[in-house]
């Protein structure tokens, strides 16, 4: 196809502003910039440009103000409500990307973006040039001819004349009649009373046009259209608002414009403007695109070689100097230039991610932007010369490595930590991380790895690992990959590290409360979850095998029961001949459907049924157990290291939004503590011969946390006399004496104190204590009442981050809330919801951080035996020689406590036993 014979593309923009807008889930960038119609409405346009290569795509837009029609009809679109201010945001970044991507972009003055389309739709018509215009508007249908079609890329649709008279009923140049009749309320044409869009065709396609109908009224009542007899007078009583509607839907074709279908062309982008406008926005697959498409190609098409050589002069890649280092002299000149760094960044590459198995293959450093070098000291197939053998390496290395005063970078030095401590190297003066950085500064971003900040932050795409070493069963250990490729990725890791760090820091630095948290809590507890994670927890497989043997029988007889009341056997893992059996077999009420429209067995929703009947009891309790039986003690047994006999999680800080730490491999965060079963998993955490396990938990911490933050004075008096929380709002609540109050108002009391900072409504809370709503309601009413500080507490929090987009922990820690202004009510309540508890969440994750940097301190000053071996929500497990449990005792309350300086006292609970259930 050549550039005369291919279409032109019209592009009817305000449609699909709309239509991008309300159709598509909110998307909001990091900082809370809406940007979902922005993405909608370029997706599109980009589909254009695929699907008709060599046409020109011309984008109109409406002007603002008012029209001709709006003369012809004051009340013209008059119910429409004004444009959101989250749309109205994002229409001057849609005409920016789109003059970035070179093409036409049309906005005129006193018509509509319709009557531009049309006129040059009708002008390359008269030429015989074929026309697409895409849209999701139906009075665009009366342009298409034999010359003019219609596409919808939202709906993959196209209309020819054959596809609009199939669509609407009539042909394309009965199309303003058709509306003439029917109206249109999204643009407030009024049409014809009771003429709908059955009827409307059935009267064009029998008489004619609008003017055929009002000369031939008598003829309709013979018509056999329903209501045939009355509409005639309905007509006729209506002609003037038929006559109007005509003329406001009608597309001008005749508008003078300063230009015609064949000055129209697409330009070549500007890439560089692409690219500054996608990171803005955060459109992070159209950057990789623009930065890995080769020239000529989609977006990131070049105007030509000069531009070309531009962009490669401008590339960082073309000024990085990789050394890869293979004999001593090489070494010991960058050994020289490490030490007289302010600031290098440093990496390792192993042959696993188990930090407890992983060997050593090379390690990599950068010392300033685009100068880097690799050491490798374990490839299979490098014959390493006999000076750069690892432990001599190592032993070079080691000093520098290990001091403190020698400032230090790295992605997850966490792991680098773990691994060198395999080869007796304490890694110090842990300076930044730059996974810690990205995250303090915006916790609620997706990832926060190396390959993705680079995208994000540099706007690089690096070597992924699997480019260099494959993909599934088949993909290569480090040490087996060519030197050729792992130095260049390796090299590369430490420089980005290094550039990613120089990018993120002053953004950091210039947020005083995250800069703190990040100095004060990410970085120092490092090195703390480093010893954690290699301490390790002693496990009793033993225990736990005979436990899976019993759950296997218990699972075995709730198999049977479930098949028993179900009247026959059927899988019970299988949703499918679950509903079957549940609400077609039984006939149990259905209370929601998948999104596919099966009705749903979720976990809730067999909690609401289990209230009614028993197989829905059976169900939940039988895959509680069989998830313990499959996520533990089948398979911590498996996950003993066969050197320390031990289990060895791994921590995460740089996943929740709120702060709090996360454990994989296993997840130790979520053993059930509530169950006699979850408890007996706890029993296999033992402690060895000749020690004892400790436990320390906080009490009631985040109720404490909103005592402090709210300044309650209620709440604050009860604390501070040390009364049961839960009785004493009981007693609030109910009106009665604190000695009166009764087991049951005291639960209540709990699921209030409890609801209330997680936003529960009244309905929830009703549905957890089995009352009405209206009850519910007079109990939250009644406590409100009692502690008004805390109803301004959440008022202010909510008007807060709905103002500012965050807010903050008490040190500092911010936390995003981006969605805190959704026009969705639904999403916009759980956002404020979300708002009140993160500084409750976060502030109790930041000080259970801090007591773990202040325990470890002390165990290490001390120089005691007693390990660090567990942190699980806001409890800290230690295992301690019986020589030292009293001073240990003593002093975790101590240091616990003395983590925080709140208006009330924090209290610290210390059990200990022979495993974490009796210590608990």
């Amino acid at each position: 196809m050549n550039q005369v014979s291919a279409p032109l593309v019209l592009v009817d923009g305000s449609s699909y502003l709309y239509r991008a807008f309300h159709a598509l889930p909110p998307l909001n960038s990091s900082k809370g910039v809406p940007t979902g119609a922005t993405k909608g409405v370029i997706s599109m346009l980009r589909r254009l440009q695929k699907d008709y290569p060599n046409s020109p795509v011309v984008v109109v837009f409406d002007a603002k103000g008012k029209t001709f029609r709006d003369e012809l009809f004051e009340r013209y679109k008059a119910h429409r409500p004004p444009m959101p201010d989250e749309l109205r945001a994002q229409i001057q970044p849609i005409h920016d990307i789109v003059r970035a991507m070179a093409l036409p972009l049309l906005v005129v003055e006193g018509v509509e973006a319709d009557d531009v389309i049309g006129t040059l739709a009708s002008a390359a018509g008269r030429d015989g040039r074929p026309v697409v215009i895409s849209t999701g508007d139906k009075d665009m249908a009366q342009l298409v001819d034999g010359h003019v079609t219609l596409v919808n890329t939202m709906t993959n649709t196209v209309l020819d004349a054959a596809g609009v008279e199939s669509k609407f009923g009539v042909p394309p140049r009965l199309i303003i009649d058709y509306l003439a009749l029917v109206g249109d309320k999204s643009d407030n044409i009024p049409g014809v009373p009771g003429i709908g869009e059955k009827t409307a065709p059935a009267l064009l396609m029998a008489l004619g046009d609008l003017d055929a109908i009002y000369g031939n009224l008598e003829k309709i009542r013979e018509l056999p259209v329903r209501g045939a007899k009355q509409m005639p007078e309905k007509l006729a009583e209506h002609r003037e608002a038929a006559y109007l509607s005509r003329q406001l839907a009608t597309i001008r074709c005749d508008v003078p414009l300063e230009f015609g279908p064949d000055g129209l062309r697409n330009g070549t982008p500007d890439r560089d403007a692409l690219l500054a406008l996608f990171r803005e926005f955060e459109f992070k697959g159209w950057v990789e695109e623009l930065l890995t498409a080769a020239p000529g190609t989609g977006l990131a098409a070049t105007a030509n070689a000069a531009d070309s050589a531009a962009d490669e002069a401008s590339d960082p890649a073309s000024t990085r100097h990789y050394e890869i280092i293979l004999d001593w002299p090489q070494l010991e000149t960058w050994l020289a230039r490490l030490k007289t760094c302010a600031l290098f960044a440093f990496d390792t590459e192993t042959t696993s991610l188990d930090y407890m198995q992983a060997e050593l293959v090379g390690v990599s450093f950068a010392i300033e932007p685009g100068a880097a070098a690799y050491v490798p000291l374990a490839h299979d197939y490098l014959g390493v010369p006999p000076q750069l053998d690892r432990q001599r390496v190592l032993a070079a290395l080691k000093p520098l490595l290990e001091d403190p005063a020698r400032p230090k970078v790295g992605q997850n030095l966490k792991y680098d930590m773990s691994v060198l401590a395999r080869y007796g190297i304490e890694l110090r003066g842990i300076a930044y991380d730059t996974m810690l950085e990205s995250y303090v500064l915006d916790p609620t971003g997706s990832r926060h790895d190396m390959d993705t900040l680079a995208l994000k932050y540099l706007g690089e795409t690096t070597i992924h690992f699997e480019d260099i070493a494959g993909k599934g069963a088949k993909q290569l250990t480090f040490n087996q990959i060519e030197l050729e490729q792992a130095g260049p990725y390796a090299a590369e890791d430490a420089d980005v590290t290094l550039r990613l760090h120089q990018t993120l820091w002053p953004r950091l630095h210039e947020q005083p409360g995250p800069a703190a948290v990040f100095r004060d809590i990410e970085i120092p507890l490092v090195p703390v979850l480093s010893r954690i994670e290699r301490n390790g927890a002693l496990v009793d497989g033993r225990l736990l095998a005979e436990q899976s043997l019993e759950l296997g029988a218990s699972l075995a007889e709730l198999e049977q029961r479930a098949h028993d009341l179900a009247g026959q056997p059927f899988n019970l893992g299988s949703p499918k001949q679950l509903g079957e059996i549940l609400y077609v077999k039984l006939g149990l009420p259905v209370t929601r459907k998948t999104p596919t429209g099966a009705p749903s067995t979720a976990e809730d929703v067999l909690q609401e049924l289990a209230l009614d009947y028993p197989l829905p009891k059976v169900l939940i309790e039988y895959r509680g157990l069989s998830k313990l039986k499959s996520t533990y003690t089948d398979r911590l047994p498996e996950m003993i290291d066969p050197d320390t006999g031990r289990i060895h999680t791994s921590y995460h800080q740089a996943v929740t939004a709120t702060g709090r730490l996360s454990s994989s491999d296993p997840n130790l965060q979520n053993i059930p503590v509530r169950t006699a079963e979850g408890r007996r998993i706890r029993q296999a955490f033992v402690a060895p011969p000749g020690s004892a396990i400790l436990a320390a938990d906080y009490s009631q911490i985040e109720l404490r946390i909103m005592a402090h933050l709210s300044g309650d004075a209620g709440l604050r008096r009860a604390f501070a006399a040390g009364l049961d929380i839960h009785s004493a709002t009981a007693a609030e609540v109910f009106g009665v004496a604190l000695a009166a109050v009764t087991p049951e108002q005291r639960r209540s009391a709990k699921a209030i104190n409890f609801g209330l900072i997680y936003g529960m409504s009244a309905f929830g809370l009703g549905r957890q204590l089995n009352l009405g709503r209206n009850q519910a309601q007079e109990y939250i009413d009644r406590y409100f009442e009692r502690y008004p500080g805390v109803r301004a507490y959440m008022e202010s929090t909510r008007q807060r981050a709905a103002d500012t987009g965050y807010v903050e922990t008490l040190y500092g820690r911010r936390l995003y809330v981006p969605e805190i202004r959704d026009r969705n009510n639904q999403r916009r309540q759980a956002a404020e919801r979300a708002a009140i508890n993160a500084p409750l969440q976060g502030t109790a994750a930041d000080i259970i951080k801090r007591a773990m940097i202040a325990v470890d301190d002390w165990l290490t000053r001390e120089r005691l035996a007693t390990k660090l071996i567990m942190q699980v929500h806001d409890e800290l497990v230690l295992e301690v020689p019986t020589g030292e449990l009293e001073a240990v005792r003593t002093a975790i309350v101590a240091l616990m406590q003395g983590a925080a300086d709140l208006a009330v006292p924090l209290l610290v609970d210390v059990g200990v036993g022979a495993n974490w259930d009796e210590a608990h």
